[in-house]
Parts: structure tokens; C-alpha cells; sequence
């Protein structure tokens, strides 16, 4: 059962939930849902993101989440600009951790500029802080690059790796459409000891490599979208050892409030889905998540 109050620092100052007139969508962020029994942490948003009606600052945003049991999150930087403002974020809040990258997409328009040794060269350098504790997102989408842009995705994707294993540090992967190109590109590069899918969208048989692999399957609200029983059919053959929970945050938000803006303190509608369908105790799904959370990205503290 949900509450039916919207957390303060996300509700709007504009009265009502009437539709953008650009596109139809509602902006207004969804009610808070009940706590969870034990705390998980959101292992990607993004922050930086605007969405909604009302900026919400980095604080109150880990407030509204810490207020239904999202204790911590991971920060993930997508280009240069918010990566930069991953490593200024996990400084203002000891709840969160971060992650820096040039996401699949950036990679090919940083390469058109000429720009993408430079911009690769600084993420490294991004990525020296202590709290700063994955390479991601980065990966393969074969979805909004084609062409020319695929061979820059794949050189960006293969030099995070190497970033990340000379690091030390765990690699998200972005991965959509792409899934046996991720994995060969992973096999023949030498995985990080730590890789985490970030956004699942795989199926079974993805399901199956992950857990062959020892790579995490981090699953969003999408999960809860009816016409996702690929994501449903994978959850229930992932190791639950192997499981960990996101918002990707402002997109992707759970089912019944697909289309609104999406936040950190959302989480509980996807733990409690992926618990229904695991029909796993909710206290003992929460405790797991948290976990494998910890061993993905190290200790909060």
C-alpha cells in the first residue's frame, strides 16, 4: 500500500498534475511508498538530471529516500560535465558513491571532435577519488548509434575497461540491444573483477552468462512494466547472490507511475516486485540486495 504523500523536497510549487503541454507527461513526482523492513541502497541514479517541477538538491534527495529505507546511492556520470559533478556530489554527502564514464553515445561526439583521448584522460583522473568507486556507465547501444559511431563505442567501451581493471574498480555496463557484443568485447578485453549490468535488459540466456560470469544484474523499474517478461523470466534464474536494485534515476519509474519523474526514494516499488515475483521474503530480498550492494562497490562508510 502506498502513501499518499509526495515527499516535501519533491513536491511541486505549482498546484495540481496538469500534463507538459510539450509532450503530455506529467511532471509531478509520485507518492512516497511504504519503508522497506531493511535498508537497500539505489546503486545508479543520476542527480544531476533535472526532472520534475522543483530542483531537488543532492541532500534532500537522499533524505526522501533514506525516509523509506534507500540508505546510500551510487551517482553515475555519463560525459565529462557529469562526471565532474559526480566527484563534487559524493563530497557533499557521506550517502553516496560515485561512478564516471562517457556514456556509449557521448563516445562517438567526443570522437568527432576530436576530443576523445582528452576526455578518456580525464575520466581516469576523475576516477583517482576514494569515493569514486566504478567505471559507468559505459558500454554498447545499438540502439541510438550506428555506423561510423559504433567503432568509437566500442574503442571508448574497451578503453573503460582497462581503466577499470588498472583501477581497480568496478564497471557498469550500459548495455542496450547489444547484449552478445557486450559480452564477446568483455571476454576478449578480461572482465574487471566487478562488473555490474547496470538497467538489466537482458533475458534468460544473458541471465545464465552473468551467473556463469560472476557479473551482477542490477534491475530498475522497467521490471515492473507489463511487457517486460523477458526481464521477469531472467530475475527468476538470477543468482540471488548476484541481484541489486537501481532507479536510473529520473528515468524508468515502477509501475503504476510509469511516465512520471523518478527518484531514489521509488526503489521500494521495484524491491517489493522483484520479492512478488521471487516470492521471497521482503526482509530477506532487502538484506540480500544490500549485500551484493556492498561487495559490488565497497562499504559506504
Amino acid at each position: 500500500m502506498c502513501n499518499t504523500l509526495i515527499p516535501d523536497a519533491y513536491r511541486s510549487p505549482v498546484a495540481g498534475d496538469a500534463p507538459d503541454p510539450e509532450n503530455g507527461r506529467k511532471r509531478e513526482f509520485p507518492p512516497a511508498p511504504e519503508p522497506l523492513p531493511v535498508p537497500v541502497m539505489d546503486n545508479h541514479t543520476h542527480l544531476d538530471f533535472p526532472d520534475g517541477k522543483a530542483p531537488v538538491g543532492i541532500k534532500a534527495a537522499l533524505d526522501a529516500a533514506a525516509a523509506v529505507g534507500v540508505q546510500g546511492a551510487v551517482q553515475v556520470g555519463c560525459d565529462l560535465e557529469s562526471s565532474r559533478f559526480t566527484v563534487q556530489a559524493v563530497d557533499q554527502d557521506e550517502r553516496l558513491l560515485g561512478a564516471v564514464a562517457l556514456h556509449p553515445n557521448d563516445a562517438p561526439r567526443y570522437a568527432a571532435r576530436g576530443g576523445l583521448e582528452e576526455a578518456l584522460a580525464e575520466i581516469e583522473q576523475l576516477a583517482a577519488h576514494p569515493r569514486i568507486r566504478a567505471i559507468g556507465e559505459t558500454g554498447l547501444d545499438f540502439f541510438r548509434t550506428e555506423g561510423e559511431g559504433l567503432v568509437h563505442q566500442k574503442y571508448s567501451f574497451r578503453r573503460h575497461i582497462d581503466i577499470a581493471k588498472r583501477l581497480g574498480l568496478t564497471l557498469q555496463i550500459h548495455d542496450r540491444d547489444a547484449h552478445s557484443d557486450v559480452v564477446q568485447v568483455l571476454r576478449e578485453e578480461g572482465a574487471p573483477e566487478r562488473v555490474v549490468f547496470h538497467c538489466f535488459s537482458g533475458d534468460e540466456e544473458l541471465a545464465a552468462v552473468c551467473n556463469q560470469e560472476g557479473w551482477w544484474m542490477s534491475f530498475a523499474g522497467t521490471l515492473t512494466f507489463r511487457n517486460a517478461t523477458n526481464l521477469r523470466a531472467a530475475l527468476a534464474v538470477a543468482d540471488p547472490a548476484l541481484v541489486l536494485v537501481e532507479t536510473d534515476a529520473p528515468f524508468l519509474t515502477p509501475h503504476p507511475h510509469r511516465g512520471r519523474p523518478n527518484a531514489s526514494y521509488m526503489v521500494p516499488y521495484t524491491v517489493r516486485a522483484m520479492a512478488e515475483l521471487t516470492k521471497t521474503d521482503l526482509a530477506s530480498m532487502c538484506a540480500g540486495i544490500s549485500e551484493n550492494t556492498v561487495r559490488a562497490y565497497g562499504s559506504w562508510v
